[in-house]
């Protein structure tokens, strides 16, 4: 490959294409300098500077040595501004559950302390009319090294979009397959809710109840749908009349739950579409009398510590969520062709002392 310089003695622009050994010297070397010399570009410089794995090592070594060649001292600042990418990975979430959004934080940081990027967090609502002229602002005042989105923001093409024409590459976590491989993390939420009404099923229950989460997130359909899946594994059938749509917090637990066992003949067992709204049915099985398992059984999912907490212990599905966030942080700064790796999570289920045979 050709270099075209300008001459020798032309001026200022001269001196910097022909001597950044000047520059080291005087110790003004910068990023340009370190990517012109390797033949890279600086996003590259930055990746190696911070450890991403989303270089060659072929490529790194060629550029640690020059760094050390050089005493290149890198700033975080003028890294940002050189090649106006900052070192902020966004976790971009509308999910309700506190406890869910906690685990996937900590996952993520696993990942991030041992970089230079650091995690802002942005809670959304898809329901306002104006969320896409609030995430417009929001990525016009940052700009993002990338973006993970967990479920049920993950579910939006439309945001999804938005982010690729603010050059923000993102990782999506969902219970289907919404992108390519290098751009996802996939749970099996169906899968999993199935296990849960195979166990319920097998104490003998009859009466069995479900309440799901917000129908517009795509977890509650599939874990709805593979509830009825597993019932049906065992001859049993989900009434409308047992079915409720909670919203993944708490009080929705305790309002469908209260709903439920109101009923002329109510559930024997309920299962709930995540572990927050599992304790609200505890509430209320105990304000009306209900000996939780001997009168009702009670399932969750998540398996967050609430459930190895609260008495007696809840039997739940465990989705490894702060794995499943850890998981999305790596391929962000992982190299293509580790990003393009596979990565999915197969739900278990953890039988505490929730549920018990049918009397």
């Amino acid at each position: 490959m050709t270099r075209k310089t300008t001459k020798r003695g032309s001026g200022k622009n001269d001196a910097i294409e022909r001597a950044p050994e000047g520059n080291a010297i005087a110790g003004k070397v910068t990023m340009q300098d370190i990517a012109r010399m390797a033949g890279v570009s600086k996003i590259t410089v930055s990746r190696v500077i911070n450890n991403s794995k989303r270089v060659r090592e072929d490529t790194r070594l060629r550029i640690m040595k020059l760094i050390e060649q050089y005493g290149y001292i890198p700033n975080t600042q003028a890294q940002s501004l050189a090649f106006r990418r900052s070192f902020l990975i966004a976790m971009i979430y509308d999910n309700p559950s506190p406890q869910y959004i906690v685990n996937m934080q900590r996952g993520i940081l696993d990942v991030l302390e041992e970089t230079n990027l650091q995690l802002v967090i942005k809670p959304c609502d898809r329901s306002d009319p104006k969320f896409f002229e609030k995430m417009a602002a929001f990525m016009q005042r940052n700009t993002l090294f990338g973006a993970i989105l967990p479920p049920s923001v993950s579910e939006d093409d439309k945001l999804v979009t938005m982010l690729n024409d603010y050059d923000c590459p993102c990782i999506r976590i969902a219970s289907v397959n919404l992108d390519t491989s290098d751009r996802m993390v996939r749970t099996h939420d169906s899968e999993g809710a199935a296990e849960a009404a195979r166990h319920i099923a097998s104490l003998g229950h009859k009466r069995i109840a479900h309440i799901h989460g917000p129908l517009s997130f795509r977890s509650a359909h599939e874990r709805l749908e593979g509830f009825r899946r597993g019932l049906e594994e065992h001859g049993l059938d989900l009434p409308s009349e047992m079915i409720r749509e909670g919203a993944y917090t708490y009080d929705s637990g305790v309002r469908c739950a209260e709903q439920l066992l109101s009923l002329g003949t109510p559930p024997t067992a309920i299962f709930a579409g995540n572990d927050e709204m599992a304790i609200g049915i505890y509430q209320v099985a105990r304000s009306k009398g209900y000996s939780v398992p001997e009168d009702l059984s009670i399932v969750g999912f998540d398996d967050t510590p609430i459930a190895s907490r609260v008495w007696p212990a809840l039997t739940t599905v465990r989705l490894p969520i702060r794995e499943m966030g850890s998981a999305a942080a790596l391929k962000l700064v992982a190299a293509p062709e580790e990003a393009a790796r596979e990565i999915s999570f197969m739900p278990e289920l953890i039988v505490r002392s929730s549920t018990s045979r049918r009397k």
